[in-house]
């Protein structure tokens, strides 16, 4: 074999040796790494969690004036029950359960014949007194009497008036009036009964105006001063707004829950509102400031705090992220919340969806989504 002949097997040798090389070596690239990139892609994308649908707002800023709200109760601008001072039967009853009355009108009449025969009596004697005391008077004048006899005629006489006095203010006292004018409640008496002294023959109640009297903070004596203005719902009137004014702020702040007790004079000219009922009051108390406000269905409540979610771009930049923010709240007004803390305008909060949520959860924006408010904000 020449000498050309072996140098051409070695490079053919050689040749066939690389091309080994390289196809193992290209084997091994496939099977150790890129091998397991591509599955490893795969599997994210097989895996990955698909963005959720939320449905999203922007944090604005809107100017609200500064309120309380308080949960109140209604009581009567004057209010008693009608109860006799003198004992007796009841002989005449003047109104009837609901009536409407004006001061003075006369409501009912209780046994008052022995007074008047005392009556009776002392004037006869009054009447005897008098005519004493005359004659006494002119027979001092003549000289017959002495001085002491007209001054026990004058004492006698005086003594009688007296006793007709107090017989008619008895007799005044069993017949019952209406100190002011206002509604009549339910008659809790009949001609015949026998009315202990103090006894509830009825409840007289002034309406109009009317009364609510409501607990505030004491940080809210530093806002809210006499005549400052409010408004008012009750459940009993649906749909109504009564406006109405501080009347008085009471002496003392309660200890235990550090409230102060706040009444306020509220117009009723139907009388509609009756003492005892249940109010929902709103009490302005500054002037208007501006706040960063959301729906109230974007905050979540939880026992580690109130957050949001808040969308953002992803690391890519081609998709959207969200991110838990925690926040601290302010006031609320119908549907909207204040956000005192941890959100700034102009940010885009999620408003429904936020049950499917963690942090970082890639989502798309559904503008069909949200939630329609409630025709009515309930009670909290």
């Amino acid at each position: 074999m020449t000498n050309g002949t072996k140098m051409r097997r070695g490079i053919v040798f050689l040749i066939t040796f690389l091309a080994l090389v390289a196809l193992t070596g290209g084997l091994a690239y496939f099977q150790f790494v890129m091998k397991p990139t591509i599955v490893k892609g795969f599997l994210a994308k097989a895996f990955a969690p698909k963005p959720t649908a939320v449905a999203v707002v922007a944090a604005k800023v809107e100017t609200w004036p500064p309120q309380i709200d308080a949960i109140g109760t209604l009581r009567a601008y004057q209010g008693i029950s009608i109860a006799p001072q003198a004992a007796g039967v009841v002989t005449a009853i003047h109104f009837d359960s609901g009536d409407e009355v004006k001061e003075g009108a006369l409501l009912l009449n209780i046994d008052d014949s022995v007074e008047q025969a005392d009556l009776a009596n002392g004037l006869a004697q009054l009447r005897n007194a008098d005519l004493t005391l005359d004659r006494a008077k002119l027979l001092i004048a003549s000289g017959n009497t002495p001085q002491s006899t007209v001054d026990a005629a004058l004492a006698a006489r005086d003594s009688a008036a007296a006793t007709v006095q107090k017989s008619r203010a008895v007799i005044a006292q069993k017949a019952i009036h209406a100190p002011f004018p206002g509604r009549l409640g339910l008659r809790n008496t009949d001609i015949g009964q026998f009315a202990a002294v103090g006894a509830a023959l009825a409840t007289l109640q002034r309406l109009d105006p009317i009364y609510v009297d409501f607990p505030a903070p004491e940080e809210a004596l530093a806002t809210v001063g006499i005549g400052a203005e409010l408004t008012m719902t009750v459940d009993a009137l649906p749909g109504q707004t009564f406006s109405g004014h501080v009347k008085a702020i009471d002496a003392r702040v309660s200890a235990d829950s550090r409230n102060v007790t706040l009444r306020a004079e509220v117009p009723n000219p139907n009388r509609k509102m009756l003492p005892g009922m249940f109010a929902k009051v709103t009490v302005t108390s500054g002037a208007p400031a501006p706040l960063t406000t959301l729906p109230r269905t974007a905050v979540v409540y939880s026992l580690y705090g109130d957050n949001v979610f808040v969308v953002k771009p992803d690391d890519s930049g081609a998709g959207l992220v969200v991110e838990r923010r925690f926040v601290r709240l302010g006031p609320t007004r119908g549907e909207r919340i204040a956000i005192a803390d941890g959100l700034k305008p102009g940010d885009r909060v999620v408003t429904a969806g936020q049950i499917k949520l963690f942090p970082n959860s890639p989502v798309t924006i559904d503008d069909g989504g949200a939630l329609p408010p409630p025709a009515k904000t309930p009670v909290q």
